[in-house]
C-alpha cells in the first residue's frame, strides 16, 4: 500500500508539474507568408474579399472531400461570412471584420475542435509594385491550454504546421488569378457600317511594342482637355492607326475621344479634331487582355482574304475600348472593337 501510495504522489506531482509547465509555455502564435503575383492589386484584393471564391484556392478543403460550406448574408467586405463543416478538417467560421480597399482585410476566424473553441486572427496584406500585387497572408492568436499540450506532444509547431499551407494558398491563388486573366475570346462579326464622326485626338509616332503604354496617357491627356474646356465626351475612347510598318516595328497613331461636333482649338494646341466619315467595316471583338490583340488582327484580315474583301487604303483602321482598366480590374473582361474600313464593290455599269 505505501508503495501505491508514493506512485500515486509521484504521478500527482507529475501531472501538476506538467499541467504547470503547459500552462505557464508561450501560446501566442503568428504565421505569415508572402508572394509577388503578377496581377492587379485591385484584383488580387476583390478575389480575396469575397469569399465565393475560396474554394478555387484555399489549400485545406483540398485535404478534405467532406468539407460542406454555407454563406453568409454577405459574402464580401466588412460582415460577410462564411463557414464550413468537415469531419476531417473540424468545424469553423470566419468573418471579415475590417476591410480596406484595395490595401487590407483582418478576419476572425473561429474553429471549434475536441479542445473547444479556437479565435484567431486572419489579415491580409496586398502592396502594389509596378504591374504586381505583393500578397502577405497571416494568422495570429494565443492557443488554449489543450492545444498547447497536444502540440507539446507533436514534431511540429502550429506555426511549423502552418506554414506549407499558407505557402500552397499563395501559390494556389497565382495560379487561379493567371487563369482567370489569360481567359479571352475573338469574334468577327462581320461587316457593318460605321457611323464615323468627329474626335479629338493627340498623335504621336511610337514602337509597336509601345502602343498600350503610350495610349494610356494620350487618353488622360485629351480627355483633361476636353473636361478642362467643357467639351462633351461622347462614346468610348479609340485609336486610329495613321500608318504602320510591321518590317521596322514602327507605327503612327492617334488616340482620343469621339466628339458631337467639330471643334476648333488653338493652332499651338496639341489637341487636334479630325472626322471618320460614315463607311463600311469589318467589326471584330476581342474579349480579353490588350496581348491577344494581334491575333484578333490577325483573324480579321484572315476572314478578308478568305471572303475576298479588300481593305480600303484611303481610310485608317481604328479600335474603340468599350471596357478597359478603368473600368475593370481583370483583363479578361476588357471589350475592344477592331474596325478595317472595306472598299466598296464597283457598279458595273450597262452600255
Amino acid at each position: 500500500m505505501k508503495i501505491l501510495k508514493y506512485i500515486f504522489f509521484l504521478l500527482l506531482i507529475f501531472i501538476i508539474g506538467a499541467s504547470v509547465y503547459v500552462a505557464t509555455k508561450k501560446g501566442d502564435f503568428q504565421v505569415e507568408d508572402s508572394k509577388m503575383i503578377a496581377a492587379p492589386q485591385e484584383l488580387v484584393f476583390n478575389e480575396v474579399n469575397d469569399y465565393t471564391t475560396w474554394k478555387e484556392w484555399e489549400p485545406w478543403s483540398e485535404d478534405s472531400d467532406d468539407m460542406i460550406i454555407n454563406y453568409g448574408r454577405k459574402t464580401s467586405g466588412e460582415g460577410a461570412s462564411y463557414s464550413w463543416k468537415s469531419e476531417n478538417m473540424g468545424d469553423g467560421e470566419m468573418e471579415t471584420i475590417k476591410a480596406n480597399p484595395h490595401n487590407s482585410l483582418q478576419q476572425k476566424m473561429v474553429m471549434k475542435t475536441p479542445f473547444g473553441e479556437s479565435e484567431s486572427i486572419v489579415y491580409w496584406k496586398f502592396d502594389k509594385v509596378e504591374d504586381s500585387t505583393r500578397v502577405t497572408w497571416g494568422m495570429k492568436g494565443d492557443q488554449s491550454f489543450m492545444e498547447k499540450l497536444y502540440f507539446s506532444f507533436q514534431d511540429e509547431s502550429i506555426t511549423e504546421m502552418m506554414n506549407p499551407m499558407f505557402k500552397k494558398g499563395l501559390n494556389n491563388l497565382d495560379r487561379v488569378l493567371t487563369k482567370k486573366m489569360s481567359t479571352y475570346s475573338i469574334n468577327v462579326d462581320g461587316l457593318t457600317q460605321h457611323g464615323g464622326g468627329f474626335y479629338m485626338y493627340t498623335a504621336t509616332s511610337s514602337r509597336i511594342s509601345q502602343i498600350r503604354d503610350k495610349m494610356m496617357t494620350m487618353f488622360t491627356d485629351v480627355g483633361n482637355y476636353m473636361r478642362n474646356n467643357n467639351i462633351q465626351i461622347s462614346g468610348d475612347p479609340l485609336v486610329i492607326y495613321n500608318e504602320w510598318n510591321e518590317e521596322r516595328g514602327n507605327t503612327i497613331f492617334s488616340a482620343g475621344y469621339f466628339t458631337p461636333s467639330e471643334v476648333i482649338t488653338p493652332a499651338e494646341s496639341e489637341i487636334l479634331t479630325s472626322f471618320i466619315p460614315n463607311q463600311q467595316v469589318l467589326k471584330t471583338t476581342l474579349k480579353g487582355n490588350y496581348d491577344n490583340l494581334q491575333e484578333a488582327w490577325d483573324k480579321a484580315f484572315a476572314y478578308l482574304a478568305e471572303n475576298n474583301l479588300e481593305t480600303d487604303e484611303t481610310l485608317k483602321p481604328f479600335e474603340v475600348y468599350i471596357t478597359g482598366p478603368n473600368d475593370n480590374a481583370n483583363p479578361s473582361e476588357w471589350v475592344t472593337e477592331i474596325f478595317i474600313p472595306i472598299k466598296q464593290p464597283q457598279e458595273v455599269e450597262n452600255d
